[in-house]
């Protein structure tokens, strides 16, 4: 029994797919196979139903797979503190954040990073909030940007800014007359929002509980989806509706003076609440003090309201 064993059967229990297991592990599928089985006829169990099109984990295979995960943490721990000894600040630094946030913070974070920890190299990654998870539990990632709430047993959590929401406009749109929005004008217009399996979006319909009806409508035609927060304010600028946008993703400078505008919301206005999360066993404070203290004054230089 490897650790590489192991991961393979825990990435497989979470895709429930070969393929896509494979390729979460950088292997063939064949190789995965093999070594999943081989895995299976040593402990003498089965840890998986097959068939053509799912697999499924077997009631005990639950039980193993659990503990794999936790000795694959434990594992990583090992590692870390193999260099608890030397400068927290010269080991590099794996850190992923959420796609609506990722784009915006990191072009800043990085020469700010640089600055409190020049001898730390930084990896960064953006993705979903359920992928990030995935990967700051096995290992993968030491420190994850992330919108509240987030809730993982042994992850530790510190809010770092709180970040108001704001309507993104097309430049003759007639809210523009009006200094704040209320969000029940919302249901009039087209609204463009993510795709499924966004946290934001799901942050857009708990601010306006009845734009969950139009979604759930057969014949809704207000609603349009698309895959990142830039595409859609493209499509903003291109007269196809309005959207919400984090007061860090509006972007209305970098158009051509007078094709977007922004306006805030009424009071009580939405907004979203950021934090970093990292493993309760991660021996280097050191580097999240840094890190959130790079992200502090990228919040303050962009005049965000940091906790």
């Amino acid at each position: 029994m490897t650790l590489t064993e192991l991961r393979y059967i825990v990435t497989l229990a979470q895709e429930r797919h070969f393929g896509r297991a494979a390729e979460h592990c950088f292997v063939s599928q064949p190789t995965l196979s093999v070594a999943v089985k081989k895995l299976e006829e040593e402990l003498g169990v089965a840890l998986f139903e097959r068939s053509k099109s799912t697999v499924q984990v077997t009631p005990l295979g639950e039980k193993i797979i659990q503990q794999a995960q936790r000795v694959l943490e434990q594992a990583s721990v090992i590692k870390e503190l193999a260099s608890e000894g030397k400068d927290q600040l010269s080991s590099p630094l794996r850190v992923g954040a959420i796609y609506t946030i990722g784009p915006y913070l990191f072009p800043h974070l990085v020469p700010a990073l640089s600055k409190l920890a020049p001898k730390m190299p930084l990896y960064i990654e953006e993705n979903f909030t359920g992928e990030l998870r995935r990967k700051l539990r096995s290992g993968e990632l030491d420190v994850i940007v992330v919108a509240l709430p987030f809730n993982e047993p042994d992850v530790l959590t510190k809010v770092i800014y709180e970040e108001a929401f704001e309507v993104l406009l097309p430049a003759d749109h007639a809210w523009l007359k009006h200094d704040t929005i209320d969000k029940e004008w919302l249901l009039e217009e087209r609204l463009l929002l993510l795709g499924e399996g966004h946290c934001f979006r799901d942050q857009i319909l708990e601010t306006c509980p009845a734009l969950n009806a139009q979604l759930n409508s057969p014949t809704n035609t207000l609603i349009a989806e698309g895959g990142s927060l830039e595409t859609i304010r493209h499509m903003v600028a291109s007269g196809l509706g309005i959207t919400i946008l984090p007061n860090s993703a509006t972007g209305t400078s970098h158009y051509e003076s007078g094709m977007l505008d922004s306006r805030p919301f009424s009071e009580p206005a939405p907004s979203r609440r950021v934090a970093v999360a990292w493993r309760a066993s991660f021996p280097r404070p050191k580097a999240i003090d840094a890190l959130t203290n790079a992200i502090k004054q990228c919040q303050a230089a962009n005049g965000t309201e940091t906790a």
